[in-house]
């Protein structure tokens, strides 16, 4: 199996500006998705905390955080790489987040690999029932809708 997705676009910023937006404003373009709960209640608030070793959290409408992620690699502008955990995970699996945005011209391409899914259990409830190919596209379609919300946010 493939365990990775590879998502693309371009935007019509410079790359500072779509770091930028990526991680400062994740709780303006962010788009929550069934499949890919990061919490087990209803979807809250996402924010990074800006450096290597900061985490990715999610803040519920009571108060509670959810810790999603770490940062790996905190390269502004060029990339971005934190580790991600869904609420359905076995207890020990994270996977990756790659994220870069590369200068193209006046635009951006901001690409984004989601890496480690062929870590997840067959029968783990996090795969929905889906063979190891619908779970991937399934992935991909989710993050070709975050890309196009972030890209409405860093233009």
């Amino acid at each position: 199996m493939t365990s990775k997705v590879y998502v693309a676009l371009r935007v019509k910023a410079l790359p500072e500006r779509c770091f930028d937006a990526f991680v400062r404003e994740i709780g303006a373009w962010w788009r929550p998705n069934g499949l890919f709960q990061t919490t087990p209640r209803a979807p809250g608030l996402l924010a990074f905390e800006p450096s290597e070793g900061g985490r990715l959290t999610e803040t519920l409408a009571n108060g509670k955080v959810f810790e999603i992620g770490r940062i790996l690699s905190w390269e502004p502008p060029s990339r971005l790489v934190f580790t991600w955990r869904q609420a359905n995970f076995p207890p020990d699996l994270q996977t990756e987040v790659e994220v870069r945005f590369e200068a193209v011209g006046e635009e951006t391409r901001v690409s984004v690999e989601h890496r480690g899914f062929d870590q997840v259990p067959a029968e783990s409830a996090a795969r929905h029932g889906f063979p190891d190919q619908a779970l991937l596209m399934r992935l991909a379609e989710w993050w070709q809708v975050l890309l196009a919300a972030h890209r409405s946010q860093a233009e």
